[in-house]
């Protein structure tokens, strides 16, 4: 279902965002170097993972500078916008962060001090075990994350826009099954 899209400035001359004349991308030239070397190959999962870990990269370093406008990093973005998800009283255990975010109880350490110190999060004794210790975010922290969400949301949404809404949804719909493929 090809549905035309809106044009884009880049497209007025015929030319696609990298500047190619007939669409193609620096993947296009990779898979094309492989077919002549090696034309037993099918090459098509090295180009569509090859386009999923540039876009990944290419997402997270934007996802990075948006962040860094909140004074935080990606990391610190992932602890906050856990607290503020999991709704009120934005708290959690830091062992309950570190499965949630898949980290080692020492990197979670780190990242809560830093939370902490800039005043986003605080560490106190759990109400309902004496020995653990619960970490809430601020009102501070709160306001952080939610404009931090916002603009990051924002350039992902700036991304997404060459997409139209049916499309977009295809992909994630199609991504969704990749995942799953991937982690079987």
């Amino acid at each position: 279902m090809n549905t035309p899209r809106s044009p884009h400035p880049s497209d007025q001359d015929g030319r696609d965002d990298q500047g190619h004349p007939d669409g193609r991308d620096a993947v296009d030239a990779i898979v094309a170097q492989w077919a002549e070397v090696r034309p037993d190959l099918d090459p098509t999962p090295m180009a569509v993972f090859g386009r999923i870990f540039r876009l990944a990269r290419a997402m997270g370093d934007r996802l990075e500078e948006a962040y860094a406008r909140f004074g935080i990093a990606r990391g610190e973005f992932d602890v906050l916008a856990t607290l503020r998800r999991t709704g009120e009283p934005y708290a959690l255990s830091p062992r309950q962060l570190s499965e949630t975010l898949m980290l080692t109880t020492g990197g979670m350490t780190g990242r809560l001090d830093k939370l902490e110190r800039a005043g986003l999060v605080r560490r106190s004794p759990d109400p309902h075990d004496r020995r653990a210790l619960q970490v809430t975010l601020t009102g501070e922290g709160r306001r952080l994350i939610d404009e931090a969400a916002e603009a990051g949301l924002a350039v992902q949404a700036r991304a997404l826009s060459r997409l139209d809404g049916e499309r977009a949804g295809e992909l994630n719909a199609l991504l969704r099954q990749l995942l799953a493929g991937a982690t079987d």
